[in-house]
């Protein structure tokens, strides 16, 4: 018996292993590869550092192209995630608890409709977007970001899931039996039951506004509106230009530490709230 464990634990240990290897080699070759220079970055090997440290010029450069133009795509991005993110958690919220905690006409058609959206591609509905964005005039403007991004039917889904788990109807009725409104009881009560799983739908919406790259693309014609994702997409455009001047200046090392600067945000949000993402995942695995 103890044979056949100590197996299954090297088993796992090895998937595991080749699996962080698989996911961090990508990071650990950007980290790598920022720190060089134009010359150093085609002329040594990619794991490897080159003859000379030049992250914080490549910093400095990335700061300074375009007058700045790196920092409006990532003010832009913190704009569009933040907005969006907590957007979306508290509609998501509001909606999970009704569908969880209430009884009205046509609320199972109303839970079909949702996870039936769920399997919907985010992309198919770009065009869509967009059109009604131009016919009320929001196009190019940070709104045709934002509003498409506080519409999530699995962040809905998930909020109901996780209050029908957590949130015990006699508590809601003990509530009520002492004359508090049904809006005190939410914010009260229900809110603070339920915030393990808004974390986990904040992350969420976080990571998905940070990497929104098709919706941005096609409504926003200033490049002074791009997030992140859009904007170092066409830096890298032009550093693959057969241009002496471009790679004169050394666009592929800019982008390259453009980009591992645009991951940090991420990383920093996982950590600090990975023990509320546990404890939301958990619950939601769970049928309502």
């Amino acid at each position: 018996m103890k044979t056949a464990t100590t197996k299954k634990s090297f088993l796992l240990t090895a998937v595991m292993t080749v699996a962080l290897v698989y996911y961090l080699l990508p990071l650990v070759w950007l980290v790598i590869n920022s720190t060089k220079s134009q010359g150093d970055l085609f002329s040594t090997p990619g794991l490897a550092f080159g003859n000379s440290f030049d992250l914080f010029a490549n910093i400095d450069r990335l700061f300074a192209y375009e007058g700045g133009i790196y920092g409006s795509w990532l003010a832009n991005t913190l704009l569009y995630a933040a907005a969006g993110a907590l957007g979306s958690a508290i509609l998501c919220s509001l909606g999970g608890y009704a569908l969880a905690h209430f009884a009205f006409p046509g609320k199972k058609a109303a839970f079909a409709i949702i996870v039936g959206a769920v399997m919907v591609p985010g992309s198919v509905l770009a065009l869509p977007i967009f059109l009604l964005c131009s016919q009320v005039g929001i196009t190019n403007t940070a709104l045709a970001v934002i509003l498409p991004s506080l519409a999530n039917p699995f962040a809905l889904y998930l909020m109901a899931i996780f209050a029908a788990q957590s949130v015990p109807p006699e508590l809601l009725e003990a509530a009520r039996m002492d004359g508090a409104g049904e809006l005190r009881i939410f914010f009260s009560i229900a809110l603070r039951l339920i915030a393990p799983g808004l974390v986990t739908v904040t992350l969420f919406q976080i990571t998905a506004a940070w990497n929104n790259y098709f919706l941005p693309l096609i409504v926003l014609n200033d490049s002074g509106l791009f997030p992140l994702g859009v904007g170092l997409a066409q830096l890298n455009a032009r550093a693959t230009q057969n241009d002496s001047a471009l790679n004169a200046a050394g666009l592929y090392p800019t982008v390259l530490v453009g980009s591992l600067i645009a991951i940090i945000p991420l990383v920093l949000a996982f950590l600090l709230l990975q023990r509320f993402w546990r404890s939301g995942l958990a619950a939601g695995a769970v049928k309502l």
